[in-house]
């Protein structure tokens, strides 16, 4: 009864979507309905994170695609690991949400990860540094932690700072944790089947930046289709001036946040037309500083492009160029460590 009740609970907190309107359960059809059915399947309830991406079909399945085929299958890597790994993530990218959720999932969980402290120095290091786990691994563990650099962005933009409703007062939500958490810890005998989110996208080639995939043929076609869905999204909802202007500041960035003021972002859009800056404003912090995203930024961008679909759009094509750029040194750094097992060896 209690987990019926918790389930209940979350579903009503897609209210407290910001910005779009989440297309009700009862209302889903056609490839909306379809990621609804494997999402609540597989994750025991419609996850608001994923859910808040109903306004734009092809980047809900493509959101899930790349969530379920790393965390959520069955693979090498254990699942509190994963946990630990999507956890750690989302702590560094500053989104008390997901760091919520998956924090209270591991806390569920029988056992621990082996090396809680070397994944949250792993995920935390830029170019340098050693990934703490084993090189068949890696495909699952870099998937995972792009997938949150993914997640952490969109969910600081649209979602409260709490899993939980407005509705649900402080005393109650310890336990409400702890039920929760209960209730997202998978099953002790096996994860979901690998693979099945696949045909919800077009297949796509493997681009040259998911070389860190490829060792696993599911998450490297997890990837590759959910890439270029986001991609296309991007060429309908994102101006081609700002896209390269995101790209060209990403292409140097380490994820160091660019502080607490936002002049940096004045500065950077002032070459953009003027019809295009609030496009360029609202990527730019999505990319860099998603928890600085405010009403203005969305209000600004809303006079320019008003409706749902772009809005979820733009903030899928920005959210991905980041966590793209942060699989980089993820990868970089599980090379390394292949590379001296190798030599070791």
């Amino acid at each position: 009864m209690i987990p019926t009740l918790v389930r209940f609970a979350v579903r009503r907190s897609l209210r407290d979507t910001r910005y779009v309107r989440v297309v009700p359960r009862r209302q889903a059809s056609g490839l909306v309905a379809d990621v609804y059915r494997q999402v609540e399947r597989d994750f025991s309830m419609l996850a608001p994170p994923t859910a808040l991406h109903s306004p734009a079909p092809d980047m809900l399945a493509a959101s899930w695609a790349i969530l379920r085929e790393t965390l959520l299958a069955q693979g090498i890597a254990d699942r509190a690991t994963k946990e630990a790994v999507a956890t750690e993530v989302s702590t560094a990218n500053s989104c008390p949400y997901c760091a919520d959720v998956h924090g209270m999932t591991l806390a569920a969980m029988p056992a621990a990860p082996s090396d809680r402290d070397g994944l949250a120095a792993w995920v935390r290091r830029s170019a340098t540094g050693s990934a703490p786990f084993p090189a068949p691994q890696a495909p699952e563990l870099i998937g995972v932690a792009v997938t949150f650099h993914y997640y952490n962005r969109m969910v600081n933009v649209f979602l409260r700072e709490s899993p939980f409703p407005s509705h649900v007062p402080e005393s109650a939500k310890p336990k409400a944790r702890q039920v929760l958490g209960g209730v997202l810890r998978p099953s002790a005998t096996r994860g979901a089947r690998p693979g099945d989110s696949l045909d919800l996208l077009a297949a796509a080639p493997v681009p040259d930046d998911l070389d860190w995939a490829r060792p696993n043929p599911v998450v490297a076609d997890a990837f590759a289709r959910a890439y270029a869905a986001i991609e296309a999204a991007g060429a309908r909802s994102v101006p081609s001036g700002v896209r390269d202007l995101v790209r060209d500041r990403l292409s140097t960035w380490d994820g160091t946040s660019p502080g607490l003021s936002r002049s940096w972002v004045d500065d950077a859009v002032a070459g953009l037309p003027a019809a295009d800056q609030p496009s360029g404003r609202l990527a730019l912090v999505i990319a860099m500083a998603s928890y600085q995203v405010d009403d203005g930024l969305v209000e600004a961008f809303r006079a320019t492009a008003p409706d749902d679909q772009t809005l979820i759009e733009l903030a899928a094509w920005a959210s991905m160029s980041a966590a793209r750029r942060a699989s980089t040194w993820l990868a970089a750094a599980a090379r390394a460590d292949d590379h001296g097992e190798r030599e070791a060896a």
